[in-house]
């Protein structure tokens, strides 16, 4: 049941111990609905692979931009998936795919949409970036393809692209987490604007800094660990992390009582 509110929550201060506790949690509830989990993380999987297959099978890289952007669109609504199974476990309401997929479904006509499409401009700018940012170092570079040239990349001018590449990637990542990390599974369980739900999130950034960032990156290396073992270790992070995203968000919000 979404929960209409107009008021601005308080933020608390997150300490180590509570993502400790998220975690716990989330792996609680992957364990007592594991179907959820599992499927909402083989789109992930799936799309995964297909764009693997593209980059080295078929040499088909026009339309990988398109495909990658698909994620970034996709996310923010299997992230509600998991949010609403938690939200469901903790309200002790019935699980069943038709009321998961339906919540997720409503989400069009609400404020999720929005968020997905500040994702989308984050990614498509920073692609943007990327390309400027190869063009700088290696736009003369004799370069066929990235899988059988890659020892461009060991060049002086393939060392500083990666490193700025890396430094702006990082800035960005870290942006856009400060602005969804609680951001969406508040969109999901109240109504609240887009823009409120942001500023809220990276209020609580900035409230507990040093927890908060080292949860991103506690993610950001799960994740990359998890996509070595052909992308199938994300079977168990997204779950995972989705489910102890939700339990974070309720330790870290407090809503003023109706």
């Amino acid at each position: 049941m979404i929960t209409a509110q107009a008021e601005r929550p308080e933020v608390l201060q997150a300490e180590a111990g509570d993502l400790r506790e998220a975690l716990a949690a989330g792996w609680a509830d992957f364990r007592h609905a594991p179907a959820f989990g599992l499927f909402f993380a083989g789109v992930y999987v799936a799309g995964g692979w297909l764009l693997y297959w593209a980059f080295t099978t078929e040499g088909e890289l026009w339309w990988t931009l398109p495909a990658s952007a698909g994620f970034p669109i996709l996310g923010p609504f299997i992230g509600c998936g998991l949010y609403e199974v938690s939200r469901r476990i903790e309200a002790g309401e019935p699980l069943s795919w038709r009321a998961v997929l339906t919540a997720i479904f409503q989400q069009k006509d609400r404020q999720i949409p929005s968020m997905a499409a500040v994702i989308v401009v984050f990614f498509l700018f920073w692609n943007f970036l990327a390309h400027m940012i190869f063009a700088l170092f290696l736009g003369n570079a004799v370069m066929t393809n990235i899988s059988s040239s890659l020892s461009v990349f060991a060049t002086p001018e393939g060392l500083s692209m990666l490193g700025l590449g890396t430094v702006v990637g990082a800035v960005f990542a870290t942006l856009l987490f400060s602005l969804t990390v609680v951001s969406l599974p508040m969109l999901l369980e109240r109504e609240v604007d887009f823009v409120t739900a942001m500023l809220t999130s990276f209020a609580v950034v900035r409230q507990s800094p040093v927890v908060m960032l080292g949860w991103g990156a506690l993610i950001a290396l799960a994740c990359f660990l998890a996509m070595v073992p052909g992308f199938l270790g994300l079977l168990l992070v997204l779950p995972l992390f989705g489910h102890a995203s939700w339990h974070l968000y309720r330790r870290v919000i407090q809503w003023p009582e109706a």
